[in-house]
């Protein structure tokens, strides 16, 4: 059991996925774009799902218009739908009956990120924070996140160590999937240390 709702993004092999759920991980995500490293199909998605139980199966895009997320909808079958665009949420939230998490770059003003989870908090489930740049959760971001947690469901994807992960448990907290080094076998690193850290006795 975890102390706080836990997102790990970008799984692509089973090892990964059955070690998160049997650690109690609530959502884990997979990589639709097909021009993406991390990109994984319909087809080992479902193959991967039929190995877990008590977990939802989100999945990701960054870049895929909104038929093209419809169409994916319908083969992946997921739990949760993940983008990066706000402008695709009312036509998509209008057309299927499935939870959005919507993806914002952290890297940008404050006000950009407030504005848009203003304007789109009706229609989506979980904003997650997270970043190709920032690697630390300091500067202004204590701060900011203070102001933000009490008002919108938001899970943290970036700056989360084991020494932290505890003090962050306002928020849900976003991690990635490891390396599979051969078919069945992971290097967890850290995330099996943040898990470890949060997990309650």
């Amino acid at each position: 059991m975890l102390s706080t709702i836990v997102k790990i993004s970008q799984v692509t092999n089973l090892s990964d996925a059955r070690y998160c759920a049997g650690m109690g991980v609530e959502m884990i995500g997979f990589m639709i774009d097909e021009d993406s490293e991390s990109y994984v199909s319909a087809q080992k998605v479902n193959e991967i799902r039929s190995w877990l139980t008590g977990v939802k199966i989100v999945i990701e895009s960054q870049n895929l218009d909104a038929e093209s997320l419809l169409e994916a909808i319908e083969k992946y079958n997921p739990d949760y739908v993940q983008i990066n665009n706000p402008y695709l949420i009312p036509s998509l939230k209008a057309k299927i009956n499935k939870p959005i998490i919507l993806s914002i770059e952290a890297n940008q003003d404050a006000d950009g990120i407030d504005i848009t989870m203003q304007k789109t908090a009706s229609l989506v489930d979980y904003f997650l924070l997270e970043s190709n740049t920032l690697t630390t959760f300091g500067g202004d971001w204590p701060d900011f996140f203070n102001l933000l947690s009490p008002h919108y469901p938001i899970l943290l994807g970036f700056g989360i160590t084991p020494q932290n992960a505890r003090t962050l448990s306002s928020a849900g907290i976003a991690l990635k999937g490891s390396t599979e080094i051969r078919p069945g076998f992971s290097e967890f690193g850290d995330l099996m240390d943040v898990l470890e850290a949060i997990e309650e006795d």
